[in-house]
């Protein structure tokens, strides 16, 4: 990503907060045939869960993705993750502000170290993967060990090791109070554009970085 001081962030936190909001994720390896990238759910590994851990993920791949992404070869992959993200009108900011359009999101690049589970490890993660999406369901099937038997021999579980991070935060933090809540009163309102996740993004990003 283009580096800007003014959206960057460090915080681990802030990289955990999205993948628990927003896992579908995608994954991008170097191969020897070129780039290759495939997209599945991601959780934050078990340890990585409680804050100032490790940054580790764990997910699982359709058979034959391992091969395709030289898994067994590579050092290092790419995890894409993005929040919620929206235009932004120039329109809506206080008059004599920019006349440039824009784009409002959240995203995170994690670069890891690939780690192939053992059979016990991959059926513990897809056990943890259906418990977390089943867990909003009215009646939830959670994963049976016995059926999963079959299925398990389909997937490959994946552990990546996050080794450093990109995090982007653009929530409007260059402009004026009065044109920032423009933004997030027209992201609320109905409309085309209307998207009050984001509204409500801006507004976490706000309070959580008051201005002096």
């Amino acid at each position: 990503m283009r580096p800007n001081p003014q959206h960057a962030s460090e915080d681990p936190e802030l990289v955990r907060t999205l993948v628990r909001e927003h896992p579908w994720a995608t994954i991008v390896s170097p191969t020897a045939g070129g780039l290759v990238a495939s997209h599945y759910p991601v959780l934050l590994a078990p340890e990585a869960e409680d804050p100032g851990t490790p940054l580790a993920l764990v997910t699982h791949l359709g058979r034959p993705d391992d091969r395709i992404h030289e898994l067994s070869t590579s050092e290092e992959l790419l995890v894409v993750l993005q929040g919620h993200h929206g235009y932004v009108s120039p329109s809506w900011y206080e008059p004599g502000s920019s006349q440039a359009p824009t784009w409002n999101f959240t995203a995170a690049h994690l670069h890891g170290r690939p780690h192939v589970m053992d059979t016990p490890e991959n059926l513990a993660t897809l056990t943890r993967l259906v418990a977390h999406f089943e867990q909003h369901v009215d009646e939830p099937l959670y994963l049976d060990p016995v059926w999963a038997e079959r299925p398990l021999r389909g997937t490959v579980g994946l552990r990546i090791e996050v080794t450093r991070f990109e995090l982007k935060v653009k929530m409007s933090q260059d402009k004026d109070d009065r044109s920032v809540q423009n933004v997030i009163d027209h992201l609320h309102a109905s409309g085309p554009y209307s998207h009050p996740e984001l509204a409500r993004d801006m507004e976490r990003e706000r309070a959580r970085t008051p201005r002096l």
